[in-house]
């Protein structure tokens, strides 16, 4: 390795010797003039004077010259010693690099190389020496290419030379390079802070071998984990490489083509030699090849001996194919089977099915005549009590009606909600989205609720509305109902709120109050039924909320509860909103105020006590009753009748399956006349109220609230 020393003596000795050659000349000038003057003065006195004159200059010069060769002699020490240092330092620093088991090599700014090491040296052989510190970078790798030896045949000589330069002008990072001899050597290098380039070679040919070891075990562990999977699988299954030989097989084909495992490699050696065999062995199996253009195939083949294959063929990316065979005998006769028994149950489902269906009509049967049976005596009574409150009667009794009022009102709303889940839970009731406005909603509720929140203190606030939303009227109409019901009951001061509040796309509806409000670990068991808390001190029967939440879960509108202890409750349900043109005016609510009354009524109920209430209710507001207990009658009383009734009030379910609905239609026939009337029932289907709206007949259903049949009374009266 060769350094070069530094330059700092040599310098100082060549200005000594510059110092003294200057004295000389200075010398000689004076002996010069001396010499002259001799010559022109030519006297001894001038002699003298110039001899002492010249003699203190020579010694002043002489003191001068002294002084330099005395630093002269410090520069010289000083020079060998820095020159023995520099060779010193040069010494360690070969003996340093020399003694690095890596290749190393220092380029200066000018790309020429300072200086290198032997390992270095030793990658390059046949070339090392004619490398000398001076060359240029690029010299030295034409020089490595030029003999070609020290590289393979994996790259072309001018493309390496062109990737080796290309590399070391950007020396920030490492790549690997292999040799003609077999060695791998990583080369880094990385530029000095002056502009060069120092380049550290690594040979790291074990490592590559261990690494091509380490693949070598992975392969080995690969073939064996595939030859582990097609042992596992159940089906024979062959791979074939892009050559078509046969790379790999499992147990199970052996078994299928009953082949002795020594035999395989001498009976099946490629794709075509299996083809063969299986066309001897078992004919009508096609076993044809599938290359990278063709799909994934998969077909079967019934044998004559009743046998089944299943044979699937699969290219592979690499140009093979895999190949499985399996017997699928067994499994078509057990799915033949299945199909049997599924058939067998699906019948026997469809049976059960049917049963339930009859089961569920049959309870939808019940329930209509449950609701008729249990609220005819309810609605008897009601029509009682509401005559008797509209008589004068002492306090005492006045009080006892009150008392009798609210018992009633009781049992009625336990009937009707028992009723209304019943409905809900058999799927008697089945939602009929149509267009609701909100106007004629929240008009009734307020005309509804309006006296009873007044009867509590309480003040009602309902911010009415003119969206329109896409809903079931009835259902949305009970459950608002609900809602307020419960805001009134479980209020004790303060206010009941009713707004919408639309946002675009949906509406949502809230009914929020000033109450005690719901503790949030019993939110979700509000809307079980008969969950009440508040200790008992409200008449309510639990069964509101369970109803709300039945008729929420069929419209499919998200509920929300927000409420806590102290801070009352707000309920919210979020339904779609109507854009649509303005439908036509929809009926309003059924308490409509005014004096006017039908003042002629004809009644008619199979039920003698129904007829004694109804008579009774009516007869306190002045109407002439006419009461019926069937059509016959009606029609007779109707022929007797001077002047036709200004109304008809029909039962819905009358005696020898005599309907409501038929009879009106025969009295209208006789008196030429459409007749307002109204049809009383315990039937809350929807397809009923249609089909009795359809016919002009109004409907009120059981028990009859006395209010509603004077609001409605009224207003046909108007109309």
């Amino acid at each position: 390795m060769t350094v070069t020393p530094a330059n700092d003596e040599s310098s100082e000795l060549d200005r000594a010797r510059r110092e003294i050659e200057k004295l000389k000349k200075i010398n000689a000038a004076l002996m010069s003039r001396v010499e002259r003057s001799t010559e022109l003065q030519g006297n001894a006195f001038s002699l003298f004077e110039t001899a002492i004159s010249l003699e203190d200059k020579v010694r002043h010069r002489t003191h001068e010259l002294e002084d330099a060769l005395a630093r002269l002699a410090i520069s010289h020490a000083a020079a060998r010693e820095a020159k023995e240092l520099a060779e010193a330092a040069g010494r360690r620093l070969n003996d340093a690099v020399e003694s690095i088991n890596e290749g190393f090599a220092l380029f200066d700014a000018d790309d020429r190389l300072v200086m290198c090491n032997q390992t270095y040296l030793g990658f390059w052989p046949e070339v090392a020496d004619r490398i000398r510190p001076g060359m240029q970078f690029a010299d030295i790798i034409r020089l490595i290419s030029d003999d070609g030896r020290a590289l393979t045949q994996i790259i072309a000589p001018d493309r390496w030379v062109s990737e080796r330069m290309r590399r070391h002008r950007v020396a920030d990072n490492a790549h690997v390079q292999s040799l003609a001899d077999g060695r791998w050597i990583q080369i880094n290098e990385l530029r000095t802070s002056e502009g060069g380039i120092v380049g550290i070679y690594t040979d790291i040919t074990d490592i590559k071998a261990e690494s091509v070891r380490e693949r070598t075990r992975e392969y080995a562990q690969r073939a064996g984990i595939l030859q582990a999977t097609l042992d596992a699988m159940p089906e024979g299954a062959a791979l074939f490489d892009q050559d078509r030989q046969l790379v790999a097989w499992n147990g199970a084909l052996l078994t299928l083509l009953k082949i002795d495992p020594l035999s395989m490699g001498e009976l099946i050696t490629d794709h075509s030699s299996l083809v063969s065999f299986v066309g001897a062995t078992t004919p009508g199996l096609s076993l044809g090849w599938r290359d990278q253009a063709s799909r994934s195939h998969r077909q079967e083949y019934k044998l004559e001996n009743s046998q089944t294959f299943e044979v699937r063929r699969v290219p592979l990316p690499n140009a093979g194919m895999v190949l499985s065979i399996a017997d699928v005998t067994q499994v078509r006769r057990n799915a033949a089977t299945l199909e049997r028994r599924v058939a067998e149950r699906t019948a026997a489902m469809l049976e059960a099915k049917t049963a339930a269906e009859q089961a569920n009509l049959s309870k939808t049967r019940f329930l209509a005549a449950a609701s008729h049976d249990l609220l005819q005596p309810l609605n008897a009574a009601r029509l009682f009590v509401s005559a008797l409150h509209d008589r004068k009667v002492d306090p005492d009794t006045g009080r006892l009606i009150e008392q009798t009022e609210s018992a009633l009102n009781s049992v009625e709303d336990l009937l009707e909600a028992l009723l209304e889940i019943s409905k809900l839970d058999a799927g008697a009731i089945t939602p009929e989205v149509t267009v609701v406005p909100l106007a004629d909603l929240f008009g009734a509720m307020r005309a509804e609720f309006a006296p009873l929140a007044a009867k509590s203190g309480l003040t009602l606030d309902v911010e009415m509305s003119n969206l329109r939303v896409l809903s079931d009227s009835r259902l949305l109409r009970r459950v608002i109902q609900n809602f307020l019901s419960n805001a009134v009951r479980y209020t004790d001061q303060g206010s009941v709120t009713l707004r919408a509040v639309d946002d675009g796309s949906k509406v949502v509806i809230s009914v929020s109050d000033t109450g005690s409000g719901i503790a949030p670990e019993n939110h979700a068991l509000i809307f079980e039924e008969f969950r009440r808390f508040d200790g008992g001190r409200s008449r309510g029967m639990g069964l509101g909320l369970a109803i709300v939440q039945r008729a929420i879960g069929m419209l499919g509108h998200p509920l929300r509860l927000d409420s806590s202890l102290g801070r009352g409750s707000r309920f919210e349900i979020e339904l779609p909103l109507y854009h649509g043109p303005q439908a036509a005016e929809s009926e309003v609510a059924l308490l409509a105020t005014g004096s006017s009354i039908a003042r002629r009524v004809l009644v008619i109920d199979n039920d003698e006590t129904i007829l004694s209430g109804m008579s009774a209710l009516l007869e306190g507001w002045d109407c002439e009753i006419a009461a019926t207990q069937c059509g016959d009658e009606a029609e007779a009383e109707l022929a007797a009748m001077a002047v036709p009734p200004d109304l008809i009030i029909a039962d819905y379910h009358l005696d020898n399956d005599e309907l409501g609905d038929a009879v009106v239609a025969r009295l209208w026939k006789r008196a030429a006349l459409s007749i307002p009337a109204i049809i009383i029932t315990a039937d809350r289907g929807q397809e009923l109220r249609d089909e009795l709206q359809a016919k002009g007949l109004r409907i009120l259903h059981k028990p009859i609230k006395p209010a509603q049949l004077r609001a409605l009374m009224t207003r046909l009266t108007a109309g």
